[in-house]
């Protein structure tokens, strides 16, 4: 994809349409993407594009489209940031062709879109997502859900990143070469806007954490704040790809949390 930080700063989460359907070389095209999509974990991510009407899928807070996209993967260690990073880059690829596109997590009736994509009971299925092309005008329930989780805001770069340690906050100007690709990393978004990924910058690589929220646990399934952390490892490293950055992905936990309210999930490393 080209021009991603250009998508990524566009796209917002879309849960009104405007009732067209996609055409028959759309549709081919998002499944055609589908089977070239990896995440650097190396774990499959299953799609389908599913009719509501065929399955009985429901969503009460979109409107506009009968079709969905589901995705599942296998349970295993990685899995649930795996899907995220895979997902988003399905997401992005929609943006880009002028498909609108939501995260669903819970505002569905999850049996029915599980039925739908024949999970089996080594898998899981975190997400589906509406699509369909974004009506002109905004629902008054899709206002006040965005005003609710303040969807147009995020965190301060400094409030994310760090520098070293957990103890210094890191600028935009210190950061360097990293900027953008952590810029982008900020304005990923996340399961009620919860922007649980904290990023310490040291050595010529950048270390992800996530940072619980309250109410969160990892013994959820799906765990919708490793899927966000997912999201935020894909848009660092497509962003550093369109910056020219030769980065390794790594996972080996440099220790740099002093508490246990960070838990290490993976590396870059700059080339």
């Amino acid at each position: 994809m080209k021009n991603i930080t250009e998508h990524i700063r566009q796209r917002r989460s879309v849960r009104n349409f405007d009732g067209r359907t996609l055409d028959e070389i759309t549709k081919e095209k998002l499944l055609k993407f589908t089977e070239k999509i990896e995440n650097p974990f190396d774990i499959p991510v299953t799609f389908k594009l599913m009719e509501a009407k065929e399955h009985g899928l429901n969503c009460p807070v979109v409107n506009g489209t009968d079709l969905y996209i589901g995705g599942k993967i296998k349970c295993m260690p990685n899995a649930n940031v795996a899907f995220g990073y895979s997902f988003e880059m399905l997401v992005l690829y929609a943006q880009a062709l002028g498909i609108g596109t939501v995260w669903l997590g819970g505002t569905m009736n999850r049996a029915a879109y599980e039925q739908a994509m024949e999970l089996e009971e080594d898998e899981m299925m975190p997400c589906a997502t509406p699509v369909g092309y974004t009506a002109k005008k905004m629902s008054l329930r899709e206002i006040m859900m965005r005003k609710a989780i303040k969807a147009d805001e995020r965190l301060p770069f400094e409030d994310l990143f760090f520098d070293g340690s957990f103890d210094t906050p890191l600028t935009k100007e210190k950061a360097g070469k990293f900027a953008e690709p952590l810029e982008m990393v900020r304005l990923a978004p996340s399961a009620v806007n919860k922007q649980p990924w904290r990023v310490v910058a040291a050595d010529n690589s950048v270390h992800f954490y996530l940072k619980r929220s309250l109410g969160s646990s990892h013994e959820e399934k799906p765990d919708m704040q490793k899927v966000d952390l997912g999201i935020a490892l894909c848009h660092f490293a497509l962003a550093a790809k369109e910056n020219n950055l030769s980065i390794e992905f790594a996972q080996k936990d440099p220790k740099l949390a002093a508490t246990p309210e960070f838990e290490y999930i993976a590396s870059y490393v700059l080339k």
